[in-house]
């Protein structure tokens, strides 16, 4: 994968972007010509930055961010404003960035006593039909660690089609690991229609003495709509988000995938590994 493409999808193209931003502001400080085309420079391409990294913080606060933003750039021109406009620029975007952070680190399972996990995926788990002949995550997860794991995925799954399948086969595991909306973000799905098929889906399998952790979407960018509704949804049912970095450091790796999206052998070796990384600790010794 290309370092930009991760970098934009990963996220961190928001915290890059508030950096050049908040470099404008103490560049142009300044005052002198070549100062203020480096923070011209700077703040154009940090703000580019922050629009494509689709980071879901709340409407609401980019519109907060946006007054003192537009606040700083009058402050060039009307002096008199230079007095509080910079501080509360640096203030506004520091807090947005601090908003974001938590999204970026990896949760952690309280201990279980049955050994055993749900898988909830479409083809990146699933594989892409009979002739992928590859050992998929979650067999080598249950071979290495064993673990008694229940795949619940399929080719082209959606939420929707997720909590079909879900409802069919039922879930008795205390770790159920969600891998579902590529396909409702790439494909048809609008956003008002993947917000009701996750509720519904996450609503079905959340459960006491059971907990639920779903890898968040990496976003296209101008795909906020989707994060945002991921984000709100998990805090609804209290499912634990996995940073979108930590799949996308899959795809990213040299032959992970067979073309940008779907793993090879040796990703699902990486992905298995990954996703020990977030469950090992909660199992009893094996």
């Amino acid at each position: 994968m290309n370092w930009l493409v991760y970098h934009i999808t990963s996220g961190h193209a928001f915290f890059t972007g508030i950096a050049l931003v908040i470099l404008a502001v103490l560049v142009s400080s300044r005052n002198k010509p070549i100062a203020n085309r480096i923070a011209v420079l700077a703040f154009l391409v940090g703000a580019v930055a922050i629009a494509i990294s689709s980071t879901p913080i709340p409407y609401w606060y980019y519109v907060v961010a946006l007054v003192p933003t537009v606040a700083w750039v009058i402050s060039r021109y009307v002096k008199s404003w230079n007095r509080w406009a910079p501080t509360a620029m640096i203030a506004v975007w520091l807090v947005a960035a601090a908003i974001e952070i938590p999204y970026h680190i990896t949760p952690a399972l309280t201990p279980v006593t049955s050994r055993s996990i749900t898988v909830i995926g479409d083809s990146v788990t699933a594989g892409m039909g009979v002739r992928d002949k590859s050992k998929k995550w979650p067999a080598i997860l249950a071979d290495q660690h064993g673990l008694a794991v229940q795949n619940i995925s399929h080719m082209g799954e959606t939420a929707a089609t997720a909590l079909k399948r879900v409802k069919k086969q039922g879930i008795s595991a205390p770790i159920v690991i969600v891998e579902i909306g590529g396909n409702d973000l790439l494909g048809s799905t609008t956003s008002a229609e993947f917000e009701l098929d996750l509720n519904a889906l996450l609503a079905h399998i959340t459960a006491p003495n059971r907990q639920v952790i779903m890898f968040e979407l990496p976003l296209p960018p101008f795909c906020h709509e989707y994060g945002r509704i991921q984000r709100a949804l998990a805090r609804k049912h209290r499912v634990a988000l996995i940073p979108k970095r930590i799949f996308l450091s899959v795809l990213a790796a040299d032959d992970s995938t067979l073309d940008t999206i779907h793993l090879s052998q040796a990703g699902h070796d990486r992905m298995a590994n990954c996703v020990w990384q977030l469950i090992g600790s909660a199992f009893p010794p094996h």
